[in-house]
């Protein structure tokens, strides 16, 4: 049975999306994205809302401009060999190959997609990855945690919920960012 992860940079003080939109520098670091495509080439479909589909579409075509460090490039090619699965009720069509849209975000029909499924999932964004986590979906937790401290926003793990993690995995990088994966207990 393949994983469900939720993986997301985060502010020092745990927000997903910061209030003013910046989350701090850090992400846009070679070292940090070529270790993000080592550790998420493996998956095999993503698990998106509309808007974080809106913001990933970019993957589809970056290809086509011209000049782009190896890692971009390569993150487009194993961006656009997964399967994409966007939870909308009002995105009317996808733009990008290997997609389709669910309108509701159904628990059981994600088991069903584990179960089935040779590589691992992910979910992303907060909002989603909140249905995810109140139905117990969720496997593993990757944070990158940026520098800085952002004072209110959208949080990573949703209120009201209690989890019992292990840590799995820690880096620092260059940069500051500091990645850490967690397993479910």
């Amino acid at each position: 049975m393949a994983k469900l992860i939720y993986s997301m940079i985060t502010s020092l003080d745990g927000y997903a999306e910061a209030a003013d939109g910046n989350l701090g520098p850090g992400a846009e670091d070679p070292e940090v994205h070529t270790f993000v495509n080592d550790v998420f080439r493996p998956v095999g479909t993503y698990l998106y809302g509309r808007r974080m589909y809106e913001t990933m579409v970019f993957w589809e075509t970056v290809h086509a401009e011209a000049d782009l460090p190896p890692h971009i490039l390569q993150y487009a090619r194993d961006w656009q060999a997964a399967e994409k699965v966007v939870y909308s009720t009002t995105l009317e069509s996808v733009s990008s190959t290997k997609t389709r849209i669910e309108r509701t975000f159904d628990p059981d029909a994600v088991r069903e997609l584990k179960a089935e499924a040779d590589h691992d999932l992910t979910v992303d964004g907060p909002t989603l990855a909140a249905q995810a986590i109140a139905a117990g979906l969720v496997d593993e937790y990757h944070l990158f945690i940026t520098t800085s401290v952002v004072g209110g926003g959208k949080r990573f793990f949703p209120d009201g919920v209690r989890l019992e993690l292990e840590l799995v995995e820690e880096r620092a990088f260059n940069s500051g960012l500091v990645y850490a994966r967690y397993r479910t207990c």
